[in-house]
């Protein structure tokens, strides 16, 4: 089943989402409805919060990517509640979009390699590294599980020269070919 999602302004995508056990109703359900609501929004990765579900959940499939980057051609996992417990020093940056967001892109300086620890879908424990553009999509969604969004990361300047497009998102006036959801003011 397709999902809404929730757009800029809407309250869930400021909140600290919480960890979910083994038995959270569903689960299976909820995470295969993920991944179909990312691919019919033709996104790469998607987080609980943007379903309006504060859980600390996300998926990621980033195929999409394997004609410049063969590696990502089977990258496809489930994130359960995964925290990151290293990062490098080394950061680059990498023009980001989101979901939630719809029509803005900017920079944003992410580290090129994580260490993450988190659950997968049959709740089976990882202590896995990411480098590059994993890392990136990943940093991306495992914000998103901590109330942050990208435009958090951009400097004060660019943040007011989009403030007009953060605007209209909050006012609803968006126009995308997916279900979402707006506050309701």
């Amino acid at each position: 089943m397709i999902l809404p999602i929730a757009i800029y302004g809407h309250p869930v995508l400021r909140k600290k989402a919480v960890d979910i056990d083994k038995d959270y109703p569903e689960l299976d359900k909820l995470i295969e409805d993920m991944f179909e609501t990312m691919y019919h929004s033709d996104g790469v990765g998607l987080a609980a919060p943007q379903i309006n579900k504060s859980i600390r959940l996300f998926v990621i499939d980033a195929s999409p990517y394997a004609e410049e980057e063969p590696d990502l051609k089977d990258f496809k996992k489930v994130f359960i509640n995964a925290q990151i417990v290293e990062r490098s020093d080394e950061m680059q940056s990498f023009n980001e979009g989101c979901l939630s967001l719809p029509g803005i892109r900017e920079d944003v300086k992410r580290h090129l390699e994580i260490r993450m620890q988190y659950y997968d879908e049959n709740f089976e424990f990882h202590d896995e590294v990411f480098k590059g553009t994993p890392a990136v999509i990943i940093q991306h969604e495992y914000d998103h599980t901590d109330g942050i969004l990208f435009i958090d990361r951009i400097s004060p300047l660019r943040k007011r020269l989009i403030r007009s497009k953060l605007k209209a998102l909050e006012d609803g006036r968006v126009s995308v070919k997916y279900k979402i959801i707006r506050n309701k003011k």
